[in-house]
């Protein structure tokens, strides 16, 4: 019989056997996350309040290990796969939520799962934008660490947008409460993995929903011309609540998986909202997004009831299901490139797919700019290092045109060796800057985010 780690016996005493899981099968499970195996920690602490993180982070900082947070583990980039043996705080179990509606905010312990919190505000008349594709099971702290963005993130914004204020614990195990104000310590954690300090809560702002919305789908024979009507729409003027993108193969399997009468046999598809509280100016975009598809080559038609369009956005939410049923795995890129380049860039992943023999499909936040293709992959018939290969060709396109690497899915450890091409080592030294300042001991979440080239230290330096 394994006896449980010397960390794991001190953490049982202070927090309790409640709050301590560490036998291997326990472990184990707490070693990976959508995407990326990871090591299995030597314990894991399922926290209830900050005070438990920070007592968790100062005993781990004792025993002399790293610390790696996770929230539902849905990220697609390894980010709380544990990259050595570590202590893993899991955020399921603060799940505090409150709305405070004549402030219009929403007060959140990390583990609160993100439609939660629109379902809290709706009685009040507010809503939470923010909707990121896996904003049923994912949670609040997550979709910081990641900055998540959503179908609704192109006039919306993304997570980061919304923060008014955080609580977070550092290295050393101190609780720390930030505003948005002055140096904005805030902003730098958002979107930082994990890496920087530990996001335990978070006072989120509040938004009253549109009154009026309405929906097309328009259908193009190629998927470049599709992304040239989305360049179009927005150089005329238009900023639709929701502008998402699917290629054929992404449609295809939507279809075998939900038959809801998408069309094949197109090359892609665009799913749009307008949305706002006067009807004529909804239409008017709606009309300005219809002649920018029209003018494109698209076939355009329009959602007739609130049912057909809660149709189409199904099958929006639906992708990854639908991918998961054709290949056992798949590499989820997350790329954003400049709105007047798109229609060059999915063109050219287009190629790049079919040159490699791989299974790619494209979709994703296309108004933003922000691309998913996806690599599907069988790893017992096909070469893990060729699809490794052709994520970095499809990086290299996104950094070639004036994009980066990662618009919601974080670098975590999965996107690590492009980095050095997408950051210049100017700006790469900034940035281990920062780290260090936060986390002199690298102990936050090592091994993702920055690689550690030479003369730049490495996690523990």
């Amino acid at each position: 019989m394994t006896l449980p780690h010397p960390l794991a016996r001190d953490l049982t005493r202070q927090l309790g056997p409640r709050k301590v899981l560490s036998t291997p099968g326990e472990r184990r499970m707490y070693s990976y996350d959508a995407i990326q195996m990871g090591v299995v920690p030597v314990c894991v602490v399922l926290p209830e309040s900050t005070q438990d993180v920070a007592l968790a982070v100062k005993a781990a900082r004792a025993a002399g290990l790293p610390v790696v947070g996770r929230g539902a583990a849905s990220g697609l980039s390894g980010g709380a796969a544990p990259a050595e043996p570590s202590l893993v705080i899991s955020f399921t179990r603060m799940t505090r939520l409150s709305i405070d509606a004549a402030r219009r905010e929403a007060h959140a312990q990390a583990g609160v799962v993100t439609l939660k919190v629109s379902d809290a505000a709706r009685p009040h008349g507010l809503v939470y934008p923010p909707d990121p594709a896996s904003f049923r099971t994912s949670t609040i702290g997550g979709n910081l660490a990641e900055n998540a963005g959503g179908p609704m993130c192109f006039k919306y914004g993304v997570s980061g947008d919304y923060v008014r204020g955080l609580q977070f614990v550092d290295a050393d195990g101190d609780i720390h409460d930030l505003t948005r104000d002055a140096y904005d310590l805030a902003g730098l954690l958002i979107g930082s993995e994990g890496t920087l300090g530990l996001i335990t809560e978070a006072t989120l702002r509040l938004s009253t929903p549109a009154r009026y919305t309405r929906t097309l789908m328009s259908s193009f024979a190629r998927v470049g011309d599709a992304a040239d009507a989305v360049s179009r729409a927005i150089a005329a003027g238009a900023v639709p609540a929701k502008l998402e993108f699917m290629d054929r193969a992404c449609v295809n399997a939507i279809e075998d998986y939900l038959n809801i009468g998408l069309p094949r046999a197109a090359g892609a598809v665009l799913l749009v909202d307008t949305d706002g509280d006067d009807l004529d100016t909804v239409q008017e975009e709606l009309e300005l997004v219809e002649r920018a598809c029209t003018s494109s080559g698209g076939e355009v038609r329009r959602a007739a009831t609130d049912a057909d369009a809660a149709a189409l956005w199904q099958a929006r939410r639906s992708v990854s299901p639908a991918l998961g049923r054709i290949r056992p795995q798949r590499m989820n890129e997350d790329i954003v490139v400049p709105r007047s380049v798109l229609g060059e860039v999915v063109r050219e992943i287009e190629a790049l797919g079919q040159a490699s023999g791989l299974k790619l499909v494209q979709f994703g936040h296309i108004g933003d700019g922000n691309l998913h293709p996806n690599i599907l992959f069988d790893p017992r018939t096909e070469s893990e290092e060729a699809v490794h290969a052709l994520a970095h060709r499809i990086a290299s396109v996104a950094i070639r045109h004036g994009g980066v690497l990662s618009g919601e899915h974080g670098i975590g450890s999965m996107k690590l060796p492009f980095m050095a091409e997408a950051v210049d080592p100017v700006t790469m030294s900034a940035l281990w800057d920062a780290k260090h300042a936060l986390d002199p001991q690298g102990r936050l979440n090592p091994g993702k985010v920055l690689p550690s080239p030479d003369g730049l230290g490495g996690a523990h330096d």
